[in-house]
């Protein structure tokens, strides 16, 4: 077993509690001018599109958006809209009770710890006021890099960051976008949160036929640095 460096993670369904769509969305179609449930369908159906970044800043991939959903909002409707999801999506994030403490461990024992994650653009945005912020070396967003998980391209940002190999390397997350997958494509060893909340969470592109190791809790990551560095020092 390698002796890590660095532990990666991703952010929704990871450090943070399950996800779904609250009642704040609500009032982002509503000035829209959309409904609801056709403005959700819409999300569901573009959600790749929309967290590569092609498709421009929040307000052009909003209006896009509008777009696909067959509404025209005024601009001022627009950008008002821009606002009322920011501050939803930032509604839906609670941060796991031990996502700090595990963090700050890491950081103790002398490990570099970042995310990785397939976001739009609220989530940069965002972070930064997040109490994991100070504890993070490294934040990569697929919305900036214009790729999305699998994609070696985000795994490997982190690492040039960072300064690292991938195989110093290891990856943390609930296995959405088949990131696991992804992970040890490009050279990292991946783990899966299997916590019990994560049974609601809103996923896409679910890395389902990944079979690897699993731990049931974000606090287990610490027992799993600690058992490598036993083992590299029995070596």
């Amino acid at each position: 077993m390698p002796s890590y460096q660095a532990v990666l993670f991703d952010f929704f369904g990871t450090l943070t509690r399950s996800v779904q769509r609250g009642v704040a969305h609500l009032g982002t179609a509503e000035l829209l001018g959309c409904h609801a449930d056709t403005l959700t369908e819409v999300l569901d159906r573009t959600y790749y599109e929309r967290a590569t970044g092609q498709l421009g800043d929040a307000e052009a991939t909003l209006r896009w958006v509008c777009a696909q959903a067959g509404v025209h909002p005024s601009d001022h409707a627009l950008r008002a809209a821009v606002a009322s999801r920011h501050q939803a999506v930032r509604a839906d994030t609670r941060l796991r009770a031990d996502a700090v403490p595990v963090l700050a461990a890491l950081r103790e024992r002398g490990l570099r710890t970042g995310v990785i994650s397939d976001c739009t653009h609220e989530l940069p945005a965002f972070l930064p006021q997040l109490a994991i912020a100070p504890l993070l070396d490294v934040r990569v967003f697929s919305v900036q890099v214009g790729q999305c998980k699998p994609a070696p391209a985000l795994y490997l940002t982190a690492c040039h960051r960072l300064g690292l190999a991938p195989g110093d390397c290891l990856y943390v997350g609930d296995g959405g976008s088949q990131e696991l997958t992804g992970a040890e494509r490009a050279g990292m060893t991946a783990v899966r949160l299997a916590a019990p909340d994560l049974s609601d969470h809103m996923v896409f592109n679910a890395d389902r036929e990944w079979h690897g190791p699993m731990l049931g809790t974000l606090r287990d990551v610490l027992d799993l640095i600690d058992i490598d560095a036993e083992v590299v020092g029995a070596v």
